[in-house]
């Protein structure tokens, strides 16, 4: 559907009347026009040996056909003390979605469908809470509350997270500026979707009640770069303390964005941190072209209230297999309906993000909320359809600045369906709706779900309150890590490549690349590097045969020490070390075929090298040393300093 548009088309008008340029042109004024604002919420697995409430062992993950047990639930809305239902539960309840739990018995327990009071909280998990709490500076809170937060969603089956407010406030530092923090809560992790079809969705609970820390900040980043900024450093600082999980699914982030004249939303799940500018740049454009579709709406002076669709059945052999999925509506006995917009020329068709469109929005709450599998429409503004609209028209009695959908799917599906494109309609009339997001890969998102209400937390009647004491908050702040600003101040004094910051901090390898330059007396720039570069580049094309240790690079220095062998060796044998862990060290220096040799034996070859040269090339005289050193650097590795043979070369001492 997106992106089927001849040029100049009503979607490349509009892109341009939103004013939309992609984010490698875009300038900090950029976002200043836009009024961007962006907050984040960023997740963090502890590394425990049981879950928060429960004692079930933590981090035992399965497949999804490794289960003991299945349990299916359903969502039922409830009226408030007021009289109201949630929005989200009221969504969710539409959709009318099978949820099922698998299970396994080896890391899940009646706890987790709430047929089993909480135990005590994870005195582990909560330490580690507390600690990264210090080093954000925050005000640790003198008792702790646990809370019932509903989750609405079907990712926890009780329908609700148990969650608690460790520390309040704080701040981190970033270019130029401080970003000033909500609070960090601990709260249990939910499950890990593995499947969403139709009106099925399958859960995995091996996560479930793991520890997590969530890190709130005010929406204080005023540009997409700002905000990846963030991340990254809210991640760095929870792996400095080495107590957090690593690995897909560790850590997570929701993004808040919001321009002026629009609204919060929140982009859910962004797997990794470098999405982060993309997405926001395209929320905030998506935003805007939501406030151009609600103004050009009201210059149309159309009444709301009276506004409504209308639709009617149409026969799929009024269409071919190649416009429509004719063959999928015959063998499913599918309903084909044609649905009016009314005066809705060139709204469908009108840029909302890259290769999308307002149409977009309908296909996707279309998708979540009545549970039509995409493709699920057409419309009428898109070029080259080979549709024949004339017909869709005539059956809805269409006026000339109306527009068309078609859509199909299952009968008892197309009420909910016809609700759905009326709904998204109506909220175009408002500007931004309150919602979240999913993210994608390539930038774009696509909607998940409605805001929940703000009144989603009450206490946890299960759980008492729980003081915490003063002796061990000191006795936390005693062993914290260093702060992560001065660590990469420490690294721009050791004049470290700017590229290596990420990977050593990401790894929690500062400690290490630190005790190794201290003890060895090495040149800190070629630590860096071996780790930054080197190392790296072996990760991310090498599997090793088992666990790899990084304090095995300690050893290795200690190694070469030992054995009075030049450190720049330790380059050569380090692809080695990683990919066999357990290979000693003698072994490594045979498999490189090192020779070990004197200074001496090095230098010897000089005079022959020097004659050989002037054999070879007799005019270019000032090459020469350049030559020899790159005939005698392969034997002098590990064995003598180069830097002291290019001197030897040069005539010194």
């Amino acid at each position: 559907m997106s992106g089927k548009f001849d040029s100049p088309s009503n979607y490349e008008k509009s892109k341009k009347q939103v004013g939309y340029i992609p984010r490698n042109k875009a300038t900090k004024q950029t976002y200043t026009k836009l009024g961007f604002k962006c907050g984040l919420e960023i997740h963090q697995q502890l590394k425990t040996e049981k879950k928060l409430f429960c004692r079930c062992p933590a981090g035992i993950y399965q497949t999804p056909d490794d289960f003991n047990a299945e349990i299916i639930r359903h969502m039922r809305p409830t009226l408030s003390e007021l009289g109201e239902y949630d929005g989200t539960a009221l969504m969710e309840f539409k959709t009318r979605k099978n949820i099922t739990y698998r299970l396994k018995n080896e890391n899940a327990c009646t706890y987790e469908i709430d047929d089993t009071p909480p135990f005590p909280i994870n005195q582990d998990a909560l330490s580690i809470a507390i600690e990264i709490a210090l080093l954000l500076k925050s005000s640790i809170v003198g008792e702790l509350h646990i809370t019932r937060k509903q989750y609405l969603d079907g990712s926890i089956p009780t329908g609700f997270q148990r969650t608690a407010i460790v520390g309040i406030e704080g701040s981190i530092p970033i270019s130029g500026k401080k970003i000033n923090m909500i609070q960090l809560s601990i709260e249990e992790d939910s499950c890990r979707e593995v499947s969403d079809i139709g009106h099925e969705r399958i859960y995995m609970t091996d996560r479930l009640g793991m520890p997590l820390i969530e890190m709130v900040t005010y929406p204080e980043m005023l540009t997409p770069e700002e905000a990846a900024e963030a991340g990254h450093y809210l991640r760095f600082l929870a792996r400095s303390t080495g107590k957090v999980r690593t690995g897909i699914g560790a850590a997570r982030q929701d993004v808040n964005v919001s321009i002026s004249g629009g609204t919060r939303v929140e982009i859910k799940g962004v797997a990794h941190i470098s999405w982060i500018p993309q997405l926001t740049h395209n929320e905030a454009f998506r935003q805007k072209a939501l406030l151009e579709i609600k103004q050009i709406l009201a210059n149309k002076k159309l009444d709301e209230k009276k506004w409504e669709i209308s639709h009617t059945a149409i026969s799929e052999r009024k269409f071919s297999n190649d416009t429509i999925p004719q063959k999928d509506i015959r063998k499913n006995k599918y309903a084909l309906i044609g649905v009016n917009l009314p005066d809705f020329k060139e709204i469908l068709s009108f840029f909302t993000q890259p290769g999308k469109c307002f149409a977009d929005e309908i296909s996707d709450r279309l998708k979540v909320i009545a549970c039509l599998e995409k493709p699920n429409l057409r419309f009428s503004e898109e070029s080259n359809s080979g549709i024949d609209w004339s017909v869709v028209r005539q059956k809805l009695e269409s006026r000339e600045n109306d527009v068309q959908l078609l859509i199909w799917g299952p009968y008892e599906d197309m009420k909910m369906a016809l609700e759905t494109i009326a709904e998204r309609c109506h909220l175009a009339f408002a500007g931004v709706p309150n919602e979240t997001r999913k993210s994608l890969p390539d930038g774009t998102t696509i909607f998940e779900r409605v805001l929940p209400g703000p009144d989603r937390m009450y206490p946890d009647t299960d759980s008492a309150p729980l003081p915490i004491a003063e002796e061990s908050i000191i006795r936390l702040q005693k062993k914290m890590p260093a702060d992560v600003s001065e660590n990469l101040k420490q690294m721009r004094k050791w004049k470290f490549p700017d590229d290596v910051f990420a990977f050593i901090l990401k790894k929690n390898l500062f400690p290490l690349v630190k005790k190794i330059i201290k003890d060895f007396k090495l040149h800190p720039a070629f630590v860096g590097t071996l780790f930054g570069h080197n190392l790296k580049n072996i990760e991310g094309r090498i599997t090793p045969s088992s666990i790899f240790e990084y304090e095995r690079l300690y050893q290795l220095f200690s190694f070469l020490e030992k054995e009075n062998l030049q450190p720049d060796i330790a380059k050569k044998m380090l692809p080695i070390i990683y990919q066999y862990p357990n290979m000693d060290f003698e072994s490594v220096l045979t498999t490189i075929d090192f020779k070990k040799l004197t200074e001496d034996e090095i230098l010897a070859s000089i005079p022959d090298l020097k004659e050989k040269f002037e054999d070879i090339c007799r005019k270019n005289h000032g090459a020469q040393n350049a030559w020899i050193m790159g005939r005698l650097r392969p034997r002098a590795i590990g064995n003598m300093e180069l830097k002291r043979l290019w001197t030897k070369l040069d005539g010194g001492e």
